[in-house]
């Protein structure tokens, strides 16, 4: 109707925090890239998360599950999975990619990553976030998705909620080990973006988180 006016829109619960969850996980992931052991890096990084899904009041666990929460699940640590990426710039296509409940987010593919993984080279689209200050987004799904990995895909970077891993040498970080599963994969009251079409691919990543229901 004429003249209505938007309604407004706040994150669940209060805002000051998820800005202190934000905090939070930004410097979490500048102690990640700081760390000259990647492997005790992950280490240090899974010990936060645990704490922060037990106990911070933007945690993604329901709340019924935080009591008696026994940490998240992950594979082994593997140096394999870390590798440097070459970024290759694409001409700009804008997604709306679809998410885990009835609409989607608006993303644009502004460059490809290419990399070597377990002997094989691959590829994955770097998306950017259209919205206030933007954010590199890099979601994927792969041969354990849905069985023994989230089945919507797991997340690698989301620069704009802190989730960084760097760059070396000119080259772009990708550690498999930080991959990590969306909110919505812990409670379906929450909204995330999957996995795009383009980013789904056959190898099994044994890296990074699992997922319990999987």
């Amino acid at each position: 109707m004429a003249g209505d006016e938007p309604k407004p829109r706040l994150p669940e619960g209060n805002p000051i925090d998820l800005l202190d969850w934000r905090r939070r996980v930004s410097d979490l992931y500048g102690s990640v890239r700081a760390a000259k052991d990647p492997a005790a890096a992950w280490k240090n990084w899974r010990t936060a998360r645990d704490d922060l899904f037990t106990l911070h009041p933007q945690s993604p666990l329901p709340k019924s599950e935080r009591e008696g929460f026994s940490g998240l699940e992950y594979f082994d640590y593997d140096p394999a999975a870390r590798v440097l990426a070459k970024v290759g710039k694409e001409k700009p296509r804008r997604y709306e990619i679809g998410t885990s409940g009835d609409g989607a987010y608006a993303f644009t593919c502004f460059a490809k990553a290419e990399f070597e993984l377990f002997g094989e080279l691959r590829y994955l689209e770097l998306y950017w976030l259209e919205g206030y200050g933007g954010g590199v987004f890099l979601p994927f799904a792969d041969g354990t998705s849905g069985k023994r990995t989230y089945g919507a895909g797991r997340y690698l970077l989301d620069t704009v909620k802190g989730a960084d891993l760097g760059m070396h040498a000119g080259k772009l970080v990708l550690d498999f080990n930080f991959a990590y599963n969306p909110s919505c994969s812990y409670d379906p009251s929450w909204v995330c973006p999957l996995a795009t079409p383009a980013n789904r691919i056959e190898l099994p990543i044994t890296a990074g988180e699992r997922h319990t229901a999987a």
